[in-house]
């Protein structure tokens, strides 16, 4: 490593931002917070990675600055060597009483460890105590294993929305969870 990346790669390494959640019992290495600017390159790495749909970067940045109903968390891994990475991303809208999943995406690597619960779990608890009191969601009719995620935190399904996603005409199944007081 040269002098120039070792100070950059110590730098990114030992930025201080405060957590929302800090896992610290079943999960030393995790810890939820609000997006930054920084985070921007790496969440939308994993969001190009995840979707065919994916949102721009300025999408994300308009979330972090200019809408005041935005809850733009990500989870940031520490690895072995101290390096922080982004590992899942999530943003919800509050309006009024009610949360919208707006979007949720864990890097492929870091899958069924249950970061995407847990960015969930953060989420609907800030926007409960915001004073929503209910949340809701679309997901591809083929996305199971995030089905059977948002059915574990006690989402029911509403209702389908025939043809909803435009790159293959999938359906999206409406999902929402009413008593967010639960969180």
């Amino acid at each position: 490593m040269s002098m120039t990346s070792s100070l950059l790669h110590q730098s990114i390494c030992t930025t201080k931002i405060p957590y929302l959640v800090n896992f610290r019992m079943d999960q030393p290495d995790l810890q939820i917070r609000i997006m930054q600017d920084e985070d921007i390159k790496q969440v939308t790495e994993i969001d190009r990675s995840s979707f065919t749909l994916p949102w721009p970067p300025r999408s994300f940045l308009f979330e972090i600055h200019e809408n005041a109903y935005s809850l733009p968390l990500v989870a940031e891994f520490t690895s072995d060597d101290g390096c922080k990475e982004i590992s899942g991303f999530l943003v919800v809208w509050i309006i009024i009483d009610e949360a919208h999943i707006g979007t949720i995406a864990v890097a492929e690597k870091h899958r069924k460890k249950g970061i995407a619960e847990k960015l969930m779990k953060v989420g609907l608890s800030t926007a409960a105590q915001k004073g929503a009191l209910s949340a809701l969601l679309e997901v591809r009719r083929s996305n199971t294993p995030a089905i059977t995620m948002y059915e574990k935190l006690g989402f029911v399904v509403d209702g389908v929305r025939p043809k909803y996603y435009k790159d293959n005409n999938e359906d999206a199944i409406l999902m929402s969870l009413p008593n967010l007081d639960q969180y």
